[in-house]
């Protein structure tokens, strides 16, 4: 055996050790709950939102992702059906009943919900990753613990092996590739003219205008520092970094703290200098995969326990 075949062997058995590490199912369990508990609040602060499209003119429909199936508008009671129907599953999803039935279901509503929303003018990407991972969380065994299956289940669960470690590997792979492929975006739209050039600068400033122009909120302070052009590159070079360097986070405990510390701040300067909210990074939780979620304190004030050899 070639040296070369034998170093490409030793890269695919660390890959697939990392892969199928295993986890607790209570990491799972609260990352379900974690998302799911977001997704509810989200859709249900959002209802009347998520509705007001069934006014608009048929012509303003431009169906994007799943909703490319249809080619007409949806009557204005089956959109606020699928609206209810997602606010509905979303406690399920959540709490874990019935999960076989209500988690594919639930993410699957949610998927059709937002990209039903997205079909009527601009696409928006910032539920791109909550979706994502209600989407894994529901089709895989995150209700195995922590959930009302769990607790009225007359025999004790036992899964095939790695069932609960490499849903969570997903999630955090979901996560950190949304980041790559904005930096790789970034590359392919104008290279690195993206960090030595206005660029980013003429994005801020055109962004800013056209809200105040049209009457939306906008950003005083991104307003204020197009005004110096010195601070752009900068700003351009640590966004494009953090995107492109994404995959470190998942090489390990302190390495996933840094750059989520990085990552966040990274929404917190797009909300104060262009008024763009991801409300889901910006929470915390689009990057909880990273983590060991399930030792927070706030499953021991809800009276659950995770297993004291959880890695």
């Amino acid at each position: 055996m070639s040296d070369r075949t034998s170093r490409v062997r030793r890269i695919l058995a660390a890959v697939d050790a990392w892969w199928r590490a295993d986890a607790p199912p209570q990491r799972l369990a609260a990352l379900r709950m974690l998302v799911g508990g977001f997704a509810t609040i989200y859709v249900a602060a959002r209802l009347v939102h998520l509705i007001s499209f069934i006014d608009f003119p048929t012509h303003n429909f431009a169906p994007v992702g799943v909703v490319s199936l249809l080619s007409h508008p949806l009557p204005a009671p089956l959109v606020i059906a699928g609206v209810v129907l997602t606010l509905v599953l979303a406690p399920a999803f959540t709490l874990g009943w019935r999960f076989r039935v209500t988690g594919p279901a639930f993410a699957f509503a949610l998927l059709w919900v937002l990209s039903y929303r997205n079909s009527w003018g601009m696409v928006f990407h910032t539920e791109n990753l909550l979706v994502i991972h209600a989407l894994v969380l529901g089709l895989t065994r995150s209700a195995d613990a922590w959930s009302l299956d769990a607790r009225h289940a007359r025999l004790p669960i036992t899964p095939p092996p790695h069932a609960h470690g490499w849903p969570v590997r997903l999630l955090a792979l979901v996560t950190v590739a949304t980041y790559v492929l904005a930096g790789v975006a970034k590359l392919r739209l104008s290279g690195l003219a993206w960090i030595d050039s206005d660029l980013l600068r003429n994005y801020i400033a055109y962004d800013n205008l056209r809200k105040l122009e049209l009457g939306d909120a906008y950003s005083p302070i991104g307003a204020a520092l197009v005004r110096h052009g010195w601070l752009f590159p900068p700003l351009a070079a640590t966004s494009l970094a953090l995107e492109l360097l994404a995959p470190i986070a998942l090489l390990g405990p302190r390495l996933a703290r840094a750059w989520a510390l990085g990552a966040w701040g990274f929404h917190v300067g797009v909300l104060a200098v262009m008024a763009i909210f991801f409300p889901y990074p910006l929470s915390g939780l689009g990057f909880a995969p990273l983590f060991q979620v399930e030792r927070l304190p706030l499953w021991r004030w809800l009276g659950l326990r995770a297993p004291a050899d959880a890695t």
